[in-house]
């Protein structure tokens, strides 16, 4: 088996979130952190033919990056890592997947209370506002039918603020969800979001079967109409 390019960004991106994983057989690959408040969930083009531990994912990433195309070879307790040429092997065992952190199951899809495009223009602007002004938050509200955001320190009403605005769609016009914006760890793109009144947000990737479902920060609040 070759790792095609997508399936490699998205390992990386998930030993970001959580260093070990577990790949239970079929094409689709999921992590979960330890604290659990971050999951995701890619389908990919390959199928894989077992399940397979992962203890240390980037130190089998580093080893992938060793070989030149890798090939993988996937036996009972290990797999086996070759190049092109033939002339290169490593040796790779499985951990046990019951010592790793693994989701129990899919989130169900959110209610959508709230709902509107996270660009990937607009997600690096919250990213380097958060950087410069030192807050890790970012407060969700609504604002004459379009949605601000806006990155903040909820716990200081004197902080300063940077807010931008995106259309948007919402069921209730009081509400304030919180988003620890170090939690926003997907791979780069433009994502559809869904925030539930239940306190879980959910990214759908735009352009590839790639989702994610985030906690969103306890102090946030909705009211129903």
């Amino acid at each position: 088996m070759e790792l095609s390019s997508f399936t490699m960004q998205v390992l990386k991106n998930f030993a970001s979130i959580n260093s070990n994983i577990v790949i239970h057989p079929g094409n689709v690959i999921k992590t979960m952190s330890e604290a659990k408040n971050i999951l995701g969930h890619a389908v990919v083009t390959e199928n894989f033919p077992r399940t397979i531990g992962i203890y240390d994912l980037p130190e089998l990433l580093s080893i992938l990056m060793l070989v030149d195309t890798p090939r993988i070879r996937f036996e009972e307790t290990h797999m086996l890592i070759g190049d092109s040429s033939g002339r290169t092997q490593v040796k790779y065992f499985f951990s046990d997947p019951e010592m790793l952190t693994t989701p129990a199951k899919s989130i169900a899809e959110p209610t959508g209370d709230v709902t509107f495009t996270l660009d990937q223009t607009t997600l690096n602007s919250l990213k380097r506002a958060a950087s410069a002004l030192g807050h890790s938050e970012v407060s969700i509200t609504p604002s004459n039918r379009a949605i601000t955001l806006s990155v903040m320190d909820k716990s200081n009403s004197t902080s300063n603020t940077y807010s931008i605005d995106v259309d948007g769609e919402y069921n209730s016009d009081d509400f304030n969800f919180i988003l620890n914006i170090n939690n926003l760890r997907m791979i780069a793109g433009d994502y559809n979001v869904r925030l539930a009144s239940n306190l879980v947000s959910q990214f759908t990737n735009t352009s590839e079967n790639l989702r994610y479902w985030v906690a969103l920060e306890k102090t946030s609040t909705y009211r129903s109409k």
